[in-house]
């Protein structure tokens, strides 16, 4: 279970979850036709080996990817990647060249995206994660194609101040993305989140947010409680708080920022994946995604 003081590396608690959406990300990279290609997320997982090289290969029946949930849940990672790649295209047409991840875990676009000269990318995220792809990536001779800045610190917190730290000017425009990370924060760090994003973006930024409807909350407890009694070992229900702050298109576009919010489903059919049905565990999960992107005047 969480704690307010808990840490991992790439391995361990929420730190797992990374290689997890990497393998799905490589997955989708095998397909004929993939929505996105991550070509380091294969990379990722074989540097850890055991399961995760078995994972990206396909090789293990009862691996969760391998079942009628891991389907949908690669579709979605290729959604999700695809829509946040190209709101970074989108960033880099604008000219912005202050770049920040947000617990970037194992994402790679400081070394996949078409960055323009000078542009920086900050990840934020913590020691050991970041320690983990620095590595990997080193051990593969691949470099950024942006200049990449490490900022080793929990989110929960004064990551501000360690972002500024290293070199963030609030004066100018930014980008930030927040993917993957709402579900894993309590709903007083979320709002500090959105505040810190707030106060730091300057006219012109952008910002690009995946967020989840919680559970009811019997319903949550109920599968808490049955992770718990699996033993599983990083078990997803015991990862998460099912907590929200504020809907994001509300929150930020109350202060100053055009936000607009595409909910995954629509999504999936946009891009031609098929969305589960309401009743799968895929479907449950699914549905009560959102992802929004917003510009501030």
């Amino acid at each position: 279970m969480r704690t307010d003081d808990d840490n991992w590396d790439i391995t361990t608690s929420v730190g797992s979850t990374a290689l997890f959406v990497a393998a799905s990300r490589a997955l989708e990279a095998r397909k004929p036709d993939p929505l996105a290609v991550d070509p380091h997320a294969e990379a990722f997982c074989r540097a850890v080996g055991g399961e995760w090289t078995t994972a990206v290969e396909g090789t293990d029946p009862e691996h969760p990817l391998q079942t009628e949930f891991g389907e949908h849940f690669v579709n979605f990672q290729g959604a999700r990647t695809k829509y946040f790649d190209d709101y970074f295209i989108r960033v880099i047409d604008a000219g912005v060249k202050q770049i920040v991840l947000l617990a970037a875990g194992l994402d790679s676009r400081a070394y996949r995206l078409p960055w323009a000269e000078g542009t920086v990318v900050f990840e934020l995220d913590q020691p050991r994660v970041l320690e983990f792809k620095r590595d990997t990536m080193d051990r593969l001779g691949t470099a950024p194609t942006a200049e990449r800045r490490e900022v080793a610190v929990d989110l929960r917190e004064d990551w501000p101040q360690a972002l500024q730290a290293s070199g963030f000017d609030p004066s100018r425009p930014s980008a930030w993305i927040v993917e993957g990370l709402l579900i894993y924060l309590p709903d007083s760090a979320q709002e500090r989140l959105f505040a810190g994003i707030d106060a730091l973006a300057a006219p012109g930024s952008f910002v690009g947010v995946e967020e989840a409807l919680p559970m009811p909350a019997e319903a949550f407890e109920a599968k808490r409680a049955e992770a718990v009694a699996s033993g599983e070992e990083n078990a997803f229900f015991t990862l998460v708080y099912n907590e929200q702050h504020a809907p994001v298109e509300q929150w930020f576009g109350s202060r100053g920022w055009d936000a607009v919010a595409t909910p995954l489903h629509a999504y999936l059919q946009q891009v031609g994946r098929p969305i589960p049905g309401p009743d799968s565990d895929a479907g449950v999960m699914t549905g009560t995604i959102s992802l929004v992107t917003a510009t501030k005047r």
